[in-house]
């Protein structure tokens, strides 16, 4: 499970911009992670309360948003959710996609108190 080393690396890093921008607290940490990411959401939320422990993220909430695997069809052009019809378009049947994502995994938003 690499989620673990990832979400200290987040926690390392929202630290030291809450202490460049002097913040004292911090209420919550939104996270985006892509459906096609290599991160599992489950494992990010499981992980959190160690690799925060100790740290001013201690207490912080952690919200996940999930980003969709959007794709736009090659032959038609429709955008549709790849895994969700299978890596075919709904619309003409075509398997090749343009990837326009679901790969990211990104810090959205710290919310301070």
């Amino acid at each position: 499970m690499h989620e673990l080393g990832i979400v200290a690396e987040i926690v390392r890093i929202v630290e030291d911009l809450a202490h460049r921008q002097a913040l004292t607290q911090i209420d919550t940490l939104v996270l985006q992670i892509g459906e096609l990411s290599s991160v599992v959401p489950y494992y990010v939320e499981q992980c959190y309360p160690a690799a925060s422990f100790g740290t001013m993220l201690e207490k912080t909430k952690l919200a996940i948003e999930i980003l969709p695997a959007n794709g736009r069809c090659r032959a038609c052009g429709k955008v549709y959710n790849v895994l969700a019809h299978h890596r075919q378009c709904p619309e003409c049947g075509e398997s090749a996609f343009d990837l326009l994502g679901g790969r990211e995994f990104l810090i959205k938003q710290i919310i301070a108190c």
